[in-house]
């Protein structure tokens, strides 16, 4: 089999990105280990996604806003972040970049079901699934990829966007910075007796830090980075006590809080790829950037990195230039630095920061948060990347 892109992975990023080739004649395959029952309704895992205006317009770009229900969608309006229990907070408002809410909240498995959707509907884009990549070998023409059922496939591009322990990453040697924070992400659903007006919550105490990302009908999504310990613990403790616990985390601000479903745990690991490029290889989503979720921009991200890739690559056709040749992926690498780097770098600093418990560090934290909500240009920093 000859192809023009061969994409490892098929999570939601990988998936934007094939959208990104609809009515083109650039014949893609992506490779995934999942059978396709899985791809086609994947299961809850408990993370419900942070979508800045920008995400939003490059979902409708590709063609996948329209299929996902408006029923699914929340709207956050405000964001409040909180220094522990201190009654200060820095505030950011809808009215502060001019439109009707700050951004939208969608289930994980909702946005991948609705991608792989539409990338039914894409003619030249076919799915190979049921199978691993189990090795890629690239030269100054091309990059052949051997699968694990004996299939060889020649690529001018293979596209890693299997997730930020990418096992594709690690056979091409890219090698990455990364930080064990030495702690679990829970994740949960919450139904509570107060509403919460469309306002998300970022709490950040000294072992830990609490969000609360608003839904419909008085529900949220519950975001705790615990110590691995006390995930453990909160993982299997009764459902009753865990609902008072949450009511407790949150200052009783929501009333009675009731656990819906599941809870979920992941561990919080985050990378940065040294080098997003090599010979005819490229990496996108979390196989380039995995960040910490406090910031909530992970797969915003993701989005925007294969969105830079997919115009540099039509860029390419357009002049009938090689989409792998090395100028083409530079070009990615470096627009990409450009907007990853600030990001992951200074989330992982907050998070730092922000978790200390030495006096000086709490002297910083509360500085911060004042001159973030009084120094416009500051403020607008921060607000820029919503829109």
């Amino acid at each position: 089999m000859t192809v023009d892109i061969a994409v490892v992975g098929a999570g939601p990023v990988g998936l934007a990105f094939a959208c990104g080739f609809a009515n083109t004649n650039t014949k893609v395959v992506i490779i995934d280990k999942l059978p396709k029952a899985v791809l086609a309704r994947p299961g809850k895992d408990g993370r419900d996604i942070a979508l800045t205006h920008q995400s939003a317009q490059i979902l409708k770009k590709i063609g996948v806003w329209d299929y996902i229900s408006l029923r699914s969608i929340s709207e956050i309006k405000q964001a409040i972040v909180q220094d522990g229990y201190s009654s200060y907070c820095l505030d950011f408002n809808c009215h502060d970049i001019q439109k009707k809410c700050l951004g939208y909240l969608i289930s994980n498995h909702l946005i991948r079901k609705n991608l792989y959707k539409r990338l039914k509907k894409i003619s030249n884009v076919t799915i190979i699934n049921n199978v691993e990549c189990e090795s890629i070998i690239t030269n100054s023409h091309y990059a052949s990829i051997s699968l694990s059922n004996g299939t060889t496939m020649k690529a001018s591009l293979v596209v890693a966007a299997d997730g930020r322990f990418s096992k594709t990453r690690s056979m091409l040697a890219i090698p990455t910075f990364s930080h064990d924070f030495q702690k679990n992400m829970l994740v949960c659903r919450m139904q509570h007796e107060k509403t919460h007006n469309n306002i998300a919550y970022e709490l950040f105490h000294y072992t830990q830090t609490q969000a609360l990302l608003p839904l419909k009908n008085k529900q949220s999504s519950i975001v705790l980075t615990v110590p691995k310990d006390i995930a453990l613990t909160l993982m299997k403790v009764h459902k009753k006590k865990f609902n008072k616990e949450m009511q407790n985390n949150f200052n009783n601000r929501f009333g009675k809080m009731t656990l819906i479903g599941e809870r979920y745990s992941y561990p919080m690991i985050t990378i940065y790829a040294k080098k997003f490029t090599t010979n005819r290889f490229a990496l996108i989503g979390d196989a380039a950037v995995g960040m910490h979720p406090v910031t909530a921009h992970g797969f915003n991200l993701g989005l925007k990195g294969q969105e830079i890739l997919v115009k540099e690559i039509k860029f390419a056709i357009e002049r009938n230039i090689d989409i792998g040749l090395s100028i083409i992926l530079q070009n990615y690498q470096l627009k990409m630095h450009c907007v990853a780097a600030p990001l992951y770098f200074t989330t992982n600093s907050i998070v730092n920061l922000f978790t200390r418990t030495s006096f000086p560090a709490k002297i910083i934290r509360k500085f911060l948060l004042r001159l973030t909500n009084v120094i416009k240009p500051v403020k607008h920093i921060f607000l820029h990347v919503l829109k």
